[in-house]
């Protein structure tokens, strides 16, 4: 046998399940670390050298400017849970802005909501302020589930809905942005989610993604109304 060290190759389906595990680790760690910031997932890049981890934040220049220690913590932490080192297994952690507006961000509209009720106001006074920031924003739709224990002993689940939101089909994971969070009341638990359909049109990369009941009609062209009959042009092509 050489001296070399081998490289032990994990099974398939291990390294599909090691992988999910990882990745939810570090979203509720990172859900609970930036809740203020308005954290809104993760992306997971690597290769044989190194991992990049995109976060993605809605209050991204805050974070950059005034928690840049925090991110340096961050980056420690994840690095000595999961053996990372400086030599062949390097860790890069990249603070980036959501894809879309932070006004039609649902995770940083539910960390909103969150804390208005862990400041002591009424369910749906703060459902309406944060629904109605969101429509201001020209969003198409605009779903919020409350539920729980919101008022008394019974536990019971409050919906509210604004504009048009589609819940079926493949439009559903391009178009609808949720997001899920769990509130620590005094009386219980209380689960919130929200869900805002921004636009019909998405840009991913290169192309441009288009609902597909969405029509557009464009306005009528106008008439030339200068156009002045020409007799020898017409007797020509009647003698062709």
């Amino acid at each position: 046998m050489s001296d070399e060290r081998r490289v032990k190759r994990l099974n398939t389906k291990k390294k599909f399940v090691a992988d999910g595990v990882f990745n939810a680790e570090l979203n509720a760690f990172l859900s609970r670390a930036l809740a203020q910031e308005g954290y809104a997932g993760i992306e997971v890049r690597a290769n044989s050298v190194s991992t990049e981890i995109r976060i993605y934040v809605a209050n991204d220049k805050d974070l950059l400017d005034k928690g840049a220690r925090r991110v340096r913590e961050i980056q420690s932490l994840i690095k000595k849970r999961y053996g990372f080192n400086d030599e062949d297994n390097k860790i890069e952690l990249t603070i980036r802005p959501t894809q879309m507006d932070r006004e039609l961000c649902s995770a940083a509209n539910v960390e909103i909501l969150k804390f208005k009720l862990l400041n002591g106001t009424p369910a749906r006074q703060a459902v309406n302020n944060v629904m109605n920031s969101v429509m201001r924003r020209n969003a198409i739709g605009c779903t919020i589930i409350v539920s729980g224990k919101v008022r008394g002993q019974r536990a019971k689940a409050q919906k509210y809905t604004a504009g048009y939101l589609i819940s079926t089909g493949q439009p559903k994971h391009e178009f609808v942005d949720t997001a899920v969070r769990h509130v620590l009341m005094r009386q219980g638990v209380l689960g919130l989610r929200v869900s805002i359909m921004a636009s019909l049109e998405r840009k991913v990369g290169m192309r441009t993604i288009v609902m597909p009941d969405h029509v557009v009609i464009h306005d009528p062209k106008d008439d030339n109304v200068n156009i002045v009959p020409r007799v020898d042009v017409a007797q020509a092509r009647t003698q062709q």
